[in-house]
C-alpha cells in the first residue's frame, strides 16, 4: 500500500511512524514532510497548503490512502478534491471540517445539539462586543473565530484586558481574518482533557483521553502555546466519563453536523473542561489529530493506524467501541528560544543515535542544511515521548531524553503530566 501523509510537524513524523509500526510493508510518502518523516519514506516537496499539487501527487505517485494532518488543508477542502477524484482519504470534508475552522459554527452546532459548553456571544462588530464585555463576569475567554494556530482563545483576568483583546481582533487585524469575528464566553474552571474519536459519521470508536499542557512555563505558567506536551492515559477520564462524552458531545455533534449536509468522517478532536460536578463541557473542536497528544497517543496504541486505512477506504468493521492504551506515554516538546512570540531559528540540533530506552524522538520544526547538519526550523522543535507501566515511569523517561539533545535556546517544560503523577502520589516529573 502507497500512503501519503500531508504536513511536515511532529504529528506528521508520529503518523509515518505509526503506519510503518503497523504496516510494515507500506510505502510512505510526506509532503513536505521533515527530517524525521524522510528516515521512514519519501518528502515531497509541496507545501500542505498547495491542494493542486497535492492532488496531482497523488495521482502521480499512484498512492492508495492519503491520510490529512494540519487543520488548514481541511478547511480549504483538501478532502473534497481528493474524493471528487476517486482517491481514497482521511479526514473530514471543508463543510465538516468548519466544527474547527469557525468556532461561531461550533457554537451553533453545539447549541442546536444541546452539547454541554460555555454560555457565550459571538460578534463581528466592536461596539456589541464591547457591551457583552461589561456584563459578562470576570475572567472571561475571547476567541478568534477563524484558525490561529492554536493561540486564538485569549483568557482575560479582567474586562478590560478582555475589551483590549476584543478591540485587538476585531479593529485592529491582530489575528488577520481569523479574528474577523470572534467569540466571547465565560471562563469555565476545572481539568482539561482531549477525548479524540475516530468516526466514519455513524460509528464511534473513543480512544483514551490525553492532557495537552498549553502553557510555556512550568505549573502552567506563561503565555498560551500550541501544546508543550501532552501524556496518556488520564485515570479521572474513566470508562464512566468517556461513554457521557460519547452520549453528551460526540453522537449528537455527529447528527447535528449530518443534519445540515456536513457528514463528519475522520478524527473529531473534543477538547473539554471537565467540571467539579463532573459535566464534560466542550471548550473547543478540532477536525484532526491533536499535536502533541498524537506524539503520546500514538505509540501508546498499537494497531490503531488500521482503523484509519478502514475509514478511508469504507471497509471499516470495529470490534469494540473504545481502544485502551497498552503503556502510558509522556510527548514532551522541546521548542526553540523565544517561543511561541519570535522563535529563534537556525541553531544546530544534536540527537545521539541512541537517545534513551523507551523513548522516540519525533521531528517539528527541523530541516537539515546542504552540509546535513540538523537545525532549528520551527517554533516547536521535536517531540520525544517517553513510554512506560505509569505516567510517572514514561515522564522519567522523556525527561532523561530532552536532556540529552542539545541545541541553542531549547526550552522544555520538566512537569509533563504533572497532574497525574501528583494523583498516582508518584513525586514529581522529573528525571
Amino acid at each position: 500500500m502507497r500512503i501519503l501523509v500531508v504536513g511536515g510537524g511532529g504529528r506528521e513524523h508520529a503518523l509515518c511512524w505509526a503506519l510503518k509500526r503497523d504496516t510494515p510493508d507500506a510505502t510512505l510518502f510526506a509532503t513536505p514532510g521533515n527530517p524525521g518523516t524522510a528516515q521512514l519514506g519519501t518528502n515531497l516537496k509541496i507545501e500542505a497548503m498547495e491542494v493542486v499539487k497535492v492532488v496531482e501527487a497523488v495521482q502521480e505517485h499512484h498512492i492508495d490512502l492519503t491520510i490529512v494532518g494540519p487543520e488548514a488543508p481541511l478547511a480549504t477542502g483538501l478532502v473534497d478534491r481528493l474524493r471528487a477524484a476517486g482517491r481514497p482519504v482521511f479526514g473530514p470534508t471543508q463543510a465538516a471540517a468548519r466544527i474547527e475552522s469557525s468556532k461561531v459554527f461550533a457554537k451553533e452546532v453545539m447549541r442546536r445539539a444541546s452539547v454541554p459548553t460555555a454560555a457565550s456571544g459571538t460578534f463581528d462588530a466592536l461596539d456589541p462586543a464591547l457591551r457583552c464585555i461589561r456584563r459578562h463576569a470576570e475572567p472571561l475567554v475571547v476567541k478568534a473565530s477563524g484558525l490561529a494556530g492554536g493561540k486564538g482563545a485569549v483568557v482575560c483576568t479582567t474586562r478590560d484586558e478582555a475589551a483590549r483583546t476584543a478591540r485587538a481582533m476585531l479593529a485592529e487585524d491582530a489575528f488577520g481574518k481569523a479574528g474577523h469575528e470572534i467569540v466571547v464566553e465565560q471562563f469555565l474552571e476545572g481539568e482539561e482533557l482531549s477525548v479524540l474519536a475516530l468516526t466514519d459519521g455513524e460509528r464511534i470508536v473513543v480512544l483514551p483521553a490525553a492532557q495537552d499542557h498549553k502553557r510555556l512555563g512550568e505549573g502552567d505558567a506563561g503565555p498560551n502555546t500550541g501544546g508543550m506536551g501532552a501524556y496518556c492515559p488520564v485515570s479521572i477520564a474513566t470508562p464512566a466519563l468517556l461513554e457521557r462524552v460519547r452520549r453528551e458531545v460526540l453522537e449528537p455533534t455527529l447528527r447535528e453536523l449530518a443534519a445540515r449536509g456536513a457528514r463528519y468522517t475522520g478524527v473529531l478532536y473534543a477538547g473539554l473542561m471537565l467540571a467539579d460536578d463532573g459535566t464534560p463541557y466542550v471548550l473547543e473542536f478540532n477536525c484532526r489529530f491533536g499535536d502533541p497528544e498524537t506524539q503520546a497517543l500514538l505509540p501508546a496504541l498499537p494497531g490503531l493506524t488500521r482503523h484509519l486505512v478502514e475509514i478511508a477506504t469504507g471497509s471499516w468493521r470495529p470490534e469494540r467501541t473504545a481502544l485502551d492504551a497498552t503503556r502510558a506515554a509522556v510527548a514532551t516538546v522541546l521548542a526553540a528560544a523565544g517561543y511561541p512570540d519570535k522563535p529563534e531559528l537556525g541553531a544546530a540540533i544534536i540527537v545521539p543515535r541512541d537517545v534513551e530506552p523507551g523513548t522516540l524522538v519525533f521531528h517539528a520544526g527541523t530541516y537539515r542544511d546542504p552540509e546535513g547538519t540538523l537545525r532549528v526550523h520551527g517554533g516547536r522543535v521535536l517531540a520525544v515521548t517517553g513510554l512506560g507501566d505509569t505516567v510517572a515511569e514514561a515522564a522519567r523517561r522523556s525527561a532523561a531524553a530532552c536532556e540529552l539533545i542539545v541545541f541553542q535556546g531549547k526550552t522544555y517544560r520538566r512537569d509533563i503530566g504533572w497532574r497525574e503523577i501528583r494523583r498516582s502520589g508518584a513525586g514529581a516529573a522529573r528525571g
